[in-house]
């Protein structure tokens, strides 16, 4: 392993290469052809123009957010890292080139990296749920499994991002994502993500739809595959260079970028819904990693839902602040946010009374919803 360039590609199109420089900051040139007949695949910080952009070091290590929204994080980073190490490597010394180079055609959303490093183990196969529950507690606990059993929890969740460990499986020849208790999980964290996956579409959230798997195994369809179709995602962290790994975004920025990016208040107030919803549920884990837009039909819109579940947040406090207050928001603090954000502020008043009437019977681990 040791790529000087890798291809981009979207839905067999070549979009640009990556290479890096002796600083070890990635550099990224759009292809011709997508010039001419392309879109911005991250309008923010890579418009589409004919230029070398160089990244910078931070928040992602000299990576574009675009790209590093490509990566496995968490439980997937966690993988991978164990098999280069049973391959030999050291994974502080793999570079970002190669890791794309890993990710290949497998990542989340549409975008595809060539040459495609592809190591020979077996197809993964396992489909038995309460199984590989097992295998990730397994993981968890520092066992060792054999190679097959291992390379197998590779093909299914080494692509997968976020902290709690994951499995990306077919239902019914659809795409799916079955989620698993990390080690400081509760037992029943599965029953109350799903819980909270049918409050927030009575909420009037936009969420894919979900399943309880074996009675305790949380599973979600993809909203980045459609009709067997990859779709272009960009997260809000890679939108606006926003680390995810501490609080670093206001649900101002959120609202605001949202309506510069889609040019649509009512994708704003879908952002501006998922922020009551947050608050309202003591969901505070809301960094900047869990909110994303797709591209669809030639035009951003914001994803779906994801990742709602009760959250104490970084200090006890939301990843995302509300008008600036993380600790104890309050209706004042969201419908200031609406407001500085340019929203219909009776619209917003609306939006918040209707999640509150669908929240307010939630039994949380605190009373949250007191004072709205």
């Amino acid at each position: 392993m040791n790529n000087k360039v890798i291809s981009v590609f979207y839905h067999q199109q070549k979009v640009g290469r990556i290479a890096q420089t002796p600083q070890r900051l990635c550099a990224f040139e759009y292809d011709g052809n997508w010039l001419s007949s392309g879109f911005p695949i991250s309008p923010f910080k890579l418009p589409l123009q004919k230029q070398v952009f160089i990244a910078p070091r931070e928040p992602f290590d000299g990576n574009f957010g675009v790209f590093n929204d490509s990566l496995p994080d968490g439980w997937g980073r966690l993988l991978i890292d164990r098999l280069l190490l049973k391959k030999g490597l050291k994974p502080a010394e793999v570079s970002v080139l190669d890791r794309l180079a890993l990710v290949g055609k497998s990542g989340m959303g549409a975008l595809e990296y060539q040459p495609e490093e592809t190591w020979t183990f077996s197809a993964a196969g396992a489909t038995d749920i309460r199984r590989l529950a097992e295998e990730v507690s397994e993981i968890l606990h520092d066992k060792q499994l054999p190679d097959k059993t291992f390379f197998d929890l590779v093909k299914l969740g080494g692509s997968s991002g976020g902290a709690r460990p994951k499995a990306l499986i077919k239902i019914q020849g659809e795409d799916w994502i079955v989620k698993f208790p990390a080690r400081n999980d509760h037992t029943d964290i599965g029953h109350e993500e799903y819980q909270y996956s049918l409050l927030a579409r009575e909420a009037g959230l936009d969420f894919p739809e979900t399943r309880l798997l074996d009675g305790e195994y949380f599973a979600v369809k993809r909203f980045d595959r459609r009709d067997h179709h990859k779709i272009h995602m960009l997260s809000l962290s890679a939108l606006l260079d926003a680390s995810h790994r501490f609080p670093s975004l206001d649900y101002v920025d959120a609202l605001l970028a949202t309506l510069k990016l889609t040019r649509d208040y009512r994708e704003a107030e879908k952002m501006y819904r998922l922020m009551c919803f947050n608050v309202l549920t003591h969901n505070r884990d809301d960094h900047a990693k869990n909110f994303s837009f797709l591209y669809i039909a030639d035009k951003w819109v914001l994803s779906p839902a994801y990742d709602l579940t009760y959250a104490e947040g970084p200090g006890g406090e939301h990843s995302t602040a509300i008008d600036g207050e993380g600790k104890s928001p309050s209706g004042a603090h969201i419908l200031s946010a609406a407001r500085k954000a340019g929203l219909d502020l009776k619209h917003a008043q609306d939006i918040l009374a209707e999640v509150s009437k669908a929240t307010q019977g939630l039994c949380l681990k605190s009373q949250v919803n007191s004072g709205f």
